[in-house]
This record gives C-alpha cells, sequence and structure tokens, in this order.
C-alpha cells in the first residue's frame, strides 16, 4: 500500500519555480494568495490544462471559487498573467493562460537590481577615489578639485581604476597635481589604453626609454657616493 501510494506521489510529477520569484513578489505588487494562483496555473499549464477554470482553482485553495475569481481578475490588471487566443487543428478558437508576462516582469526585475547595485557600487568606488586622492594629497580636495574628478568620471567616462592608476603614476614621477594626472588619462585613452595593465605596461615602455634620474640619498645613506637611479616619464612633454 505504501509503495502504491509512493509511485502515485511520484507520477504527478513537480514543477520548477523560479527563486527569484519568492523572493521578489512584493516588489512585483503581488500577495502570497497571488503568487500561489500563479503557481496553480504554472501547474496547470504544465499537465497541458491551458484554461482551469475558478472551480478547478478553488479545489486546490482555501478560498472559493469567488476568491480565485477575484485574484485572477487582480493579477490580469496588475499584468502578471494574461490570456491569449490560440486555434486548434481544426481552426476553433480557444482561450488559454500565460504566465509570459509574470517572466518578463521578473526580468525587468533582475534587470533593474543589477543596475541599482551597479550604480551603488559606482558610487562606493568613487567615494573611495576622493580618499585615496586626499591621502596622497595629505590635504582635503578643493571644490575645483572634485569637480575636476568628478568630470573624469561622469563626462570623460575613465574608469576609476584607472584613474587610481593615473595617479600613483603621478606620485612616482613626484608631480602630485591634477593637470599631471589629466595629462595621463588624456594620453592613456589617445592610445586605446583601458585596463590597469595596459597602463602599467605603456609606463614601463616610456620609463625604458627615458634617461634614468639620481634620487638623494635617504637618512643613513649619506655615506653612499651614490644614489639610486630611478627613471622618470614626463607626461607634459607628450
Amino acid at each position: 500500500m505504501e509503495q502504491t501510494q509512493m509511485i502515485n506521489w511520484l507520477t504527478k510529477g513537480n514543477i520548477s519555480i523560479p527563486v527569484i520569484l519568492l523572493e521578489s513578489y512584493p516588489q512585483l505588487g503581488i500577495d502570497e494568495k497571488e503568487v500561489m494562483l500563479l503557481l496553480h496555473i504554472h501547474s496547470y499549464l504544465d499537465r497541458g490544462n491551458t484554461f482551469p477554470t475558478p472551480d478547478e482553482m478553488a479545489i486546490r485553495m482555501s478560498i472559493g471559487s469567488q476568491g480565485c475569481m477575484e485574484i485572477l481578475h487582480a493579477l490580469l490588471r496588475k499584468g502578471c498573467l494574461a490570456i491569449e487566443e490560440e486555434k486548434d487543428l481544426t481552426g476553433v478558437m480557444y482561450e488559454r493562460y500565460t504566465l509570459r508576462p509574470l517572466w518578463e516582469k521578473l526580468i525587468r526585475l533582475i534587470e533593474k537590481n543589477e543596475q541599482e547595485q551597479e550604480k551603488q557600487q559606482a558610487q562606493a568606488d568613487e567615494g573611495e577615489l576622493f580618499q585615496m586622492f586626499e591621502r596622497e594629497f595629505a590635504r582635503v580636495l578643493s571644490p575645483m578639485e572634485y569637480e575636476t574628478i568628478a568630470i573624469w568620471v561622469d563626462q570623460e567616462q575613465y574608469s576609476p581604476v584607472l584613474i587610481k592608476a593615473a595617479l600613483k603614476e603621478a606620485v612616482i614621477s613626484g608631480k602630485l597635481n591634477l593637470r599631471y594626472i589629466d595629462r595621463i588619462l588624456f594620453e592613456w585613452k589617445k592610445n586605446g589604453v583601458k585596463t590597469v595593465e595596459q597602463a602599467r605596461e605603456r609606463s614601463l615602455r616610456f620609463r625604458q626609454h627615458q634617461p634614468s634620474r639620481k634620487q638623494p640619498p635617504q637618512a643613513g645613506q649619506a655615506s653612499e657616493s651614490k644614489g639610486k637611479t630611478v627613471p622618470f616619464y614626463n607626461w607634459l612633454e607628450q
């Protein structure tokens, strides 16, 4: 008897429910009863019943057929359910439910959430960018400097990571000013540099062709006759 019941249970099949629907249905403006009715419609469609009646749905629900009818109307108004007309093989028209509007809403919601996350990440990166400049400059940036950096991000479309790389290049060259950094970014853009790796390779190539300059002796190294030599590249001369 138990084996027969198990077989009957397994032969009823199962349906696939997108987790995003369970996580995000409040954002679609629908409640738990509406979600449950949508899942029942999904189940009916999966088993070949394309236009279940409110009475059929009420058998599975804890509400009557009138309640199911009201929920169906609400889902149609909210654009989470639609009724299509089709022809059978004999040419007779019939109606069927489709969940396509629901899936389209979920896709748009996913895209919206991803865009919002990207926006928040961009804001966080921009804030970190300003902090990095202030650390390297050892002072608070002026309003004009804030505006210049914002223009790099918003109008020139330089990525924050590339701006950071240009700042590091300026630090290495001992030229901590925005005009110098702007020139670096301009040269990189003109030469198709889009990643930190490309920027690093280009800077390295230029330094290899530049004459080395002596660094001043560090504390405790006054007895050394020669300081170390480091190649510099002056971007403002380009």
